[in-house]
């Protein structure tokens, strides 16, 4: 699924995933329909007061219905009661408004340097 909704051939090349999970990953968010799994999150933390949203993923036949914004919800509810007091993303500009004018980010100045 995370390949289809990100529209992207190669797997993310995070290995091994669950050690880095048990380092990093403060939970997941997750929604069903019907049992299936049609969309999911990660929040990674610092360890402090910093969360942020990995992997925002619907797949795409469910897009458009809220669900999203459901699974942001209740990622920044449950990092905030797990002592976070700031909850990031980062996106591609085709997804502003949905951070933006649906789940209530605000834009700020940031860096971001390429690496390979």
């Amino acid at each position: 699924m995370h390949d289809r909704a990100f529209r992207i051939e190669t797997p993310n090349p995070t290995d091994p995933w669950d050690k880095w999970l048990d380092r990093h990953s403060l939970g997941w968010v997750t929604a069903r329909t019907n049992g299936d799994l049609i969309g999911f999150l990660n929040v990674v933390t610092d360890g402090g007061i910093h969360a942020w949203l990995q992997d925002v993923v619907v797949e795409p036949d469910q897009q458009r219905r809220g669900i999203g914004k459901m699974m942001v919800d209740l990622a920044a509810e449950k990092s905030s009661g797990a002592g976070c007091e700031w909850l990031h993303v980062d996106f591609d500009e085709d997804v502003a408004p949905f951070y933006f004018d649906q789940c209530g980010f605000q834009s700020t100045a940031a860096g971001l340097r390429y690496l390979r």
